[in-house]
């Protein structure tokens, strides 16, 4: 190869090296840089000892800010568990209000529980009951009314979270027909339950009382003979008994 020729090969070659070294540069530049930036929002967020100045020290810090992060959900998630603790022995107190209060707090830790949701239900239909306005003059007080539209929520939360939920369909329906006079809302929930259930006499003797409070009087009769042969309770089947000839005597 000529001097001339090999001069510009050369020239030529050293410019290509600087292009690849300066885009090499750079684009380290530009991860070190995202990396300092991250560096920096994690110590923004945790005790201000400064921000980590090399790769090594930033894998630390993050491996120490995701421990903290997991014994964070932990912690969270055993106070929820505390939480509704309290509210079952607040229950067993029969201190409603204070349970409601308790199975609110674990919600806003685990809100796609349906059981806490159907607890809440429960609790809330309960406190209704124990409000000081209840049942004045055979009016539901506001207080007693607020509990009760709490208790529906909660329970068609469980429903939604968990269609199959037998025990909130159940007491969903007693709701219904026996607190807020709505039997024809409380007809759907009854079959939801029975779809798994088909045997309940309960159920049975609720589906007749919602029948009775339409005046639809042959449907009701004929479901306190599908549940009556059922019951075991002397008490229970003597009082479903009494209904069935009440009914009959309308009819």
């Amino acid at each position: 190869m000529k001097k001339g020729a090999f001069k510009k090969w050369l020239c030529g070659f050293t410019a290509f090296v600087i292009i690849i070294g300066g885009t090499a540069g750079l684009f380290y530049y530009e991860k070190n840089k995202k990396r300092l930036e991250f560096a920096r929002e994690i110590a923004d967020y945790g005790p201000r000892k400064g921000v980590p100045q090399t790769i090594d020290d930033l894998k630390l810090a993050i491996a120490a800010y995701e421990k903290l992060q997991e014994q964070h959900i932990k912690d969270a998630a055993q106070t929820g568990v505390y939480w509704k603790i309290l509210a079952s022995r607040f229950k067993d107190k029969q201190m409603y209000f204070e349970a409601v209060e308790a199975l609110k707090r674990a919600i806003d830790i685990t809100p796609n529980d349906e059981t806490l949701h159907y607890l809440l239900g429960l609790n809330a239909a309960y406190a209704a009951k124990s409000a000081y306005d209840y049942g004045v003059e055979g009016v539901i007080g506001d207080r007693s009314r607020r509990y009760f539209e709490l208790a529906e929520t909660a329970y068609l939360r469980s429903i939604e979270l968990e269609s199959m939920y037998n025990q909130a369909h159940f007491a969903l329906a007693v709701l219904y027909i026996y607190e807020l006079n709505r039997p024809e809302e409380g007809i759907p929930q009854i079959a939801a339950h029975m779809e798994n259930r088909s045997g309940d006499a309960d159920a049975m003797c609720m589906m007749a009382r919602a029948f009775y409070m339409l005046g639809r009087y042959r449907e009701a009769v004929d479901w306190y003979d599908r549940g009556i042969p059922l019951i075991k309770d002397k008490g229970q089947k003597a009082e479903a008994e009494e209904n069935r000839r009440y009914i009959l005597g309308l009819m």
